[in-house]
């Protein structure tokens, strides 16, 4: 049961990978006192990200888990009272908002920042957990860079799965796209890039078996659903392109969000329809889906709450 007199906060941040740490780092620093819970994945999908080599700063590159928790350390530095905990609902619909924490704890905030994330849509199958991070990937652009010259497969077909193997192709030796179906959900135009590029070859009709390598991947194991052949393709990189999932659920009776879940927000700001509450990172961004994108957005989030608390003589 909540508690009978709910613990205010200033400004309430839910969610620590870079958009909510960045924010973090704004808001204390402009002395908003915020308090932040890191939810079920401390640090965000960084966490099970090796090597990063694409945020600026960092010219031999990073690990993914380094980097977040110097993040937090940088958050902690200037006052932000970070706690382990998860949102597990909120009522959005009046003044202060209020958020109850692992359905027990419930507090009172005069701004929310969100910066939930977005989850990567998996396989589900055993070998694609244990070699995450060791040749496995959700994200083309993070990880392509890594597997210049070898050969990779990448499951999926909509426009995001025929982007990432367009954009594989230009690193790779060969990219082989697994496509479920006898044909592609991707757009025309994105189909007939991946078609006429002659480093894609599309295996229709195909499912992954098994992702082969005992401690990085060594191949893959497909099967043709329609006459449940299998074959083994040697590869050293998995990409798996099947879609996100915004981790906005107990937002959406409250926030303008689109057929998919992420949270609108007003053009050019962290703005969302509620006052007073601001949206900032993957769960907002369906575009770029990137740790610097994010980290930016979360600067946003902090100003434009700043801003409002300003305004309403809050700060």
């Amino acid at each position: 049961m909540a508690t009978t007199t709910p613990e205010h906060v200033k400004c309430l941040i839910i969610g620590s990978g870079p958009a909510g740490y960045t924010a973090a780092i704004y808001a204390a620093r402009a002395n908003m006192q915020p308090v932040m819970y890191q939810g079920l994945q401390p640090g965000g999908q960084l966490t099970i990200t090796n090597d990063v080599e694409n945020f600026p700063g960092y010219p031999d590159g990073i690990m993914g888990p380094e980097m977040m928790e110097d993040l937090k350390k940088q958050a902690a530095r200037f006052g932000t009272d970070i706690r382990y905990g998860l949102a597990t609902s909120v009522d959005f619909s009046g003044q202060p908002h209020r958020v109850t924490i692992d359905e027990q704890t419930e507090l009172t905030a005069d701004a929310v920042i969100i910066a939930t994330g977005a989850s990567a849509k998996w396989l589900g199958i055993p070998s694609e957990q244990r070699l995450n991070g060791s040749g496995v990937s959700a994200c083309a652009v993070c990880d392509g860079f890594f597997y210049r010259g070898k050969d990779v497969a990448i499951v999926g077909a909509g426009d995001t799965a025929a982007e990432e193997a367009t954009y594989l192709a230009n690193l790779c030796n060969k990219v082989y796209m697994l496509v479920r179906k006898g044909e592609m959900r991707a757009s025309r135009i994105m189909q007939k890039r991946v078609e006429d590029n002659p480093k894609i070859e599309i295996l229709w009709n195909t499912v992954t078996d098994e992702i082969l390598g005992e401690h990085a991947v060594e191949g893959v194991r497909v099967k043709n659903v329609l006459t449940h052949e299998t074959r083994e393709i040697p590869i050293h990189g998995f990409f798996v392109a099947i879609g996100h999932e915004p981790n906005s659920k107990i937002f959406q009776p409250y926030l303008h969000h689109d057929e998919q879940g992420y949270l609108k927000t007003i053009p050019g700001t962290s703005k969302t329809n509620v006052d007073g509450i601001f949206a900032c990172g993957d769960v907002q961004d369906y575009t770029y889906r990137q740790a610097v994108t994010a980290a930016g957005t979360g600067c946003m989030a902090a100003l434009d709450a700043e801003r409002y608390l300003a305004a309403k003589d809050l700060h």
